[in-house]
């Protein structure tokens, strides 16, 4: 396809209405409008693209956004544009082509994200429509860990209003949010009437919760503890406290239950890959989510946070574009004499947290893993650094795997990938 046969939009996306700049393949201008946001605006959107420029398919239109996701870009996907994204810090300096003063508007944004993408394709980043479970999928994994950070701010708060009138209870589980404890406190709400509880309740909450590492005595033996001496009212005003919080928190603690289930059913719906060329003779490829679940320090959060929030590198098998995204690789800054490597900060949050926790249980269970820690650690290494190169292997591991589509050796020696 000539750059002729090629038109390049550039859309400057708002909350209220989205300015699009439609270029031809040299760069001369089109047309500038703009469109309300809603299905009518976006339907108006893709109808206009194609009538100004006379293409005569979708495909064949290049539309840069900043954005990678939401309804802009699934309208436009939906329709065959080709999408691409770019991060909004390449875009700044993209705009100082276009002005010296610094001199931002909608207007101007999206005709620097078109005359960029015709001249620096390369810069962004082709969008693919996403799987519709994987859409779910990433949406669940975000809800289970905003649930988690709510039931943790609950938890604390809960903490410490049991510090304030009733100590006792931070001696038997440090879980705040754990439901038997919740039970405890409403057999016995306050010190006085903990004293006064018998023993054949309490074992009969630690059984109905299965709770074993703790006896009826001992918790019996906590509770007889003399309580706080406390000004009158306090009690009461903390009790009450209490117990509006627990309601919250159950309900948290079911609602990330359910959310949990969702997830493994999501992760179980996603088809295993047809039988390729590249699978060895007489060798069954494994799923992507068996591949990576037989990987140690992965179980589903991580495997959820991977699957969801990487699924065009893991489908690539792209170890380079995966350490980039986690924050693995580092980044080197070289300039005369100086010479030094930092952290990457440019990087996915979700999955650099996801490989982090996936680098940390892994020493705990891959004495591979272990010892590339501890080695790097002598070395005198930070502990987050040591984690970090860790995990960069793992992720090595994995692409291996993935790309033949068998599951985690712990003999097999790691090799590297292109």
């Amino acid at each position: 396809m000539s750059d002729q046969d090629q038109w390049y939009a550039g859309v400057d996306w708002g909350s209220q209405s989205h300015c699009v700049f439609l270029t031809d393949g040299e760069g001369r201008k089109i047309g500038e409008r703009s469109f309300a946001h809603g299905g009518e605006g976006l339907a108006e959107m893709a109808v206009w693209l194609l009538s100004a420029s006379g293409a005569a398919e979708a495909g064949r239109i290049a539309v840069a956004i900043e954005v990678p996701h939401g309804p802009v870009v699934e309208a436009l996907l939906e329709r065959g544009f080709a999408v691409h994204a770019i991060n909004p810090k390449q875009m700044d300096r993209f705009r100082d082509r276009f002005t010296l003063a610094g001199a931002k508007d909608d207007s101007r944004d999206a005709e620097v994200m078109a005359s960029s993408l015709r001249t620096d394709p390369r810069c962004f980043r082709r969008l693919v429509p996403t799987d519709p479970v994987v859409v779910e999928l990433r949406e669940f994994s975000r809800m289970a860990e905003d649930l988690g950070v709510e039931r943790i701010r609950l938890a604390n708060r809960l903490r410490e209003q049991f510090w304030r009138y009733f100590p006792a209870l931070l001696e038997l589980e440090d879980d705040m949010s754990a439901e038997w404890l919740l039970e405890l406190w409403e057999a016995a709400p306050t010190p006085q009437k903990a004293s006064r509880l018998r023993e054949a309740s309490i074992a009969a909450i630690l059984k109905r919760r299965r709770i074993r590492r703790l006896t009826a005595v001992e918790v019996r033996k906590a509770l007889k503890k003399p309580p706080l001496t406390l000004a009158a009212g306090t009690v009461e005003a903390a009790s009450a406290h209490v117990a509006s919080l627990i309601p919250r928190i159950r309900l948290i603690n079911r609602q990330i239950k359910e959310a949990e289930r969702r997830i493994d059913a999501l992760i179980a719906r996603l088809a295993p890959p047809k039988d390729s060329e590249e699978a060895e003779p007489g060798q069954k490829k494994q799923c992507d989510a068996a591949v990576l679940t037989s990987l140690p320090g992965v179980a589903r959060t991580v495997l959820a946070t991977l699957l969801a929030e990487a699924p065009e590198p893991l489908q690539r098998r792209d170890y380079p574009a995966l350490r980039s995204l986690t924050g693995v690789a580092p980044v080197t800054r070289r300039s005369g004499k100086s010479w030094i490597v930092v952290r990457r900060q440019a990087c996915h949050p979700r999955l650099a947290n996801a490989v982090y926790h996936w680098a940390r249980v892994a020493i705990q269970h891959d004495p591979k893993s272990r010892a590339k820690y501890a080695e790097l650690r002598r070395r005198g290494h930070s502990h987050g650094r040591a984690l970090r190169s860790v995990a960069d292997r793992l992720l090595n591991v994995a692409c291996a795997m993935l790309r033949s589509g068998t599951l985690f050796n712990p003999e097999q020696p790691c090799q590297k990938t292109a």
